[in-house]
């Protein structure tokens, strides 16, 4: 059984930084994705970024240039390093691994970035 766990959010002020982890327990085979969203009060959930089994990287366009993902196949973890946080970066960030057909979340964690 595969699971995420997400950790590193808290509550930072516009223009810092913060570095969210997701480690994955449970073993993987083959190609995957691991993705990060993010979900904000009254808004759907929305696609930050993602990284293949072979680090392909992709974002959106709100995170290009002030977010970076990154993945240490070796112990399963995904990271996102997010820089110059704006207070609508402000959401509940989730963790996503696509492998197969099967998709697994994290419960998520907090980013909240003050004004």
């Amino acid at each position: 059984q595969v699971q995420l766990v997400e950790s590193g959010g808290g509550l930072v002020q516009t223009g810092g930084s913060l570095k969210l982890s997701c480690a994955t327990s449970g073993t993987i085979f083959g190609f995957n994705v691991m993705s990060w969203y993010r979900q904000a009060p009254g808004k759907q959930r929305e696609l930050v970024a993602w990284i293949t089994s072979s680090f392909y990287t992709n974002y959106a366009d709100s995170a290009k240039g002030r977010f970076a993902i990154s993945r240490d196949n070796t112990k399963n973890t995904v990271y996102l390093q997010m820089n110059s946080l704006k207070p609508e970066d402000t959401a509940v960030y989730y963790c996503n691994l696509a492998v197969g057909s099967k998709n697994y979340w994290g419960k998520g964690t907090q980013v909240t970035v003050s004004s």
